[in-house]
């Protein structure tokens, strides 16, 4: 199995401006989109995020499988709520 970076104990796998947070062998996952970012000095920043908190079985309609979604103002702010989630749904 791959190593991957993690946040309070839940795989982060980033591709491009989506991020996925959790197990995919649980029942839910959280996709995190970057929809948008500003350049503090050297840094892109996103200060638009939008969260949804999927089920991630296979045979559920994508419409169907986002149980939740939020938008956040940070990245920070929106894995705090993943992770809130995710926490919640053990």
């Amino acid at each position: 199995m791959a190593d991957f970076f993690t946040y309070k104990g839940y795989p982060l796998v980033r591709k491009g401006r989506e991020i996925y947070y959790g197990n995919m062998s649980d029942d839910y996952v959280c996709v995190i989109n970057i929809m948008h970012t500003k350049k503090i000095k050297d840094l892109e920043v996103a200060d638009k995020v939008k969260i949804m908190l999927m089920q991630t079985a296979e045979d559920i309609d994508l419409n169907q499988a986002i149980v939740k979604n939020s938008d956040r103002n940070s990245l920070y702010e929106a894995l705090e709520m993943a992770h809130t989630w995710l926490a919640k749904t053990m």
